[in-house]
């Protein structure tokens, strides 16, 4: 039987689950709700762009827990309904169904909303993105031609994966290289090969002017480019958190996120945050990050249920993600906000480890691709503050 003061998670995503099962699993004996807006299980995303867009995987396989797991750690999953207020002195939320629920500790997972293209046509609900299940399942029915506008980590899974379904895809990017920006030259150029390896057409260093609808698909048009035509235009150009209930309850913001401490504590008494919506402190970089990546929402979420059942719980690991384009698998650490230098060391097989380091010669990311040793050791040095290799 539970007791104590509600426990009201705002979310139905992965630090949302991953706050519900660390309470019960550090002790944790009050009620807990979830308050999903979507009217799924909580669900693994990785896939939507990759092995379910491409059918290796049906949507019976992406639920992270099944609907007994609920039931037996008495979490009370609400699906279909929204919070659409948070007051935060009355410690009470109210939800889209008219209810109101009154909690003794709330946690904000509302997680991150597609950035619309600020251009005409860019907000034309027609124009795909690819957040959820919903969204990769309507991808399926892409037609011939696809256009992905963005060449970040979801972009270029995307298109691969399309491109592997039999479209023909072209990716519209701003950058020299796909993920130049974030990844460098270097592992850039070797991705570039992978999508073109794959079939897909890059336009880089194209900036997108204009999407109109074009009889039953679509007419886009980049610079320097003639028109193009597609029957799909997937939008892939990241990701802006869902901010309105912060705001609402007069939340602390920073760096466009939810201002957090390393316990996932905002600035308001008995609200914490955690996943996208968080600029959280990181107890080893000594300063606030802010991540997308969807280990980070469940090792906030773990964060934030151990904090709520009592223990001391810090943010602390170096943010890490792996990612697959093209068949192939990058598994990335790093703290994420810049480096000054990049080291490659390439084998004949075709892997190789790209070394991240700031303007000191420390080790602030690596970036592997069959180099599993190196992915370990490299957040070991990352994580210590250490000299890259």
């Amino acid at each position: 039987m539970t007791e104590g003061h509600p426990v009201i998670v705002v979310g139905g995503g992965p630090a949302g689950l991953a706050t519900a099962r660390a309470f019960r699993e550090a002790g944790g004996t009050a009620p807990v709700t979830i308050v999903a807006a979507e009217p799924h299980l909580p669900y693994q995303r990785p896939p939507l762009t990759k092995e379910f867009l491409l059918g290796e995987s049906a949507e019976r396989d992406l639920p992270i827990e099944d609907a007994g797991w609920f039931a037996e750690h008495e979490v009370d999953l609400r699906t279909g309904v929204t919070a659409t207020a948070l007051d935060a002195a009355a410690h009470e939320v109210t939800l889209s169904d008219g209810d109101r629920l009154v909690y003794g500790s709330c946690v904000l997972a509302t997680g991150a909303e597609p950035v619309r293209p600020p251009v005409p046509g860019g907000d034309d609900p027609g124009v795909a993105t690819v957040r959820r299940l919903e969204d990769s399942r309507a991808l399926r029915d892409h037609g011939e031609r696809v256009i992905v506008v963005g060449s970040g980590f979801l972009g270029c899974e995307a298109a691969a994966t399309l491109a592997a379904r039999g479209a023909t895809v072209t990716v519209i990017t701003a950058e020299v290289l796909p993920l130049a920006a974030r990844l460098g030259p270097e592992a850039g150029g070797r991705i570039a090969a992978w999508m073109d390896e794959a079939g897909v057409r890059l336009l880089t260093g194209s900036e997108l002017s204009r999407i109109d609808r074009h009889g039953p698909g679509w007419r886009v048009d980049a610079g320097g480019h003639a028109a193009l035509e597609a029957d799909t235009v997937l939008v892939a150009a990241g990701a802006t958190p869902r901010l309105d209930l912060a705001e609402s309850a007069g939340l602390r913001l920073e760096g466009g996120a939810v201002a957090t401490g390393a316990d996932m504590r905002t600035s308001a008494a008995d609200v914490l945050a955690a996943g996208d919506v968080a600029y959280a402190h990181n107890s080893v970089a000594g300063r606030p990050l802010r991540v997308e990546h969807w280990g980070e929402a469940l090792e906030h979420g773990a964060v934030a249920g151990a904090v709520l059942a009592g223990e001391e719980r810090r943010w602390s690991n170096a943010p890490g993600f792996w990612s697959t384009i093209a068949g192939r698998t990058l598994k990335y650490v790093a703290w994420g906000d810049g480096f000054a230098s990049v080291g490659l060391d390439a084998g004949d097989d075709g892997g190789f480890t790209a070394w991240y380091s700031d303007h000191d010669g420390v080790c602030v990311g690596v970036l592997c691709h069959q180099r599993d040793e190196d992915y370990e050791r490299g957040r070991e040095l990352v994580e210590a503050g250490e000299p890259a290799p």
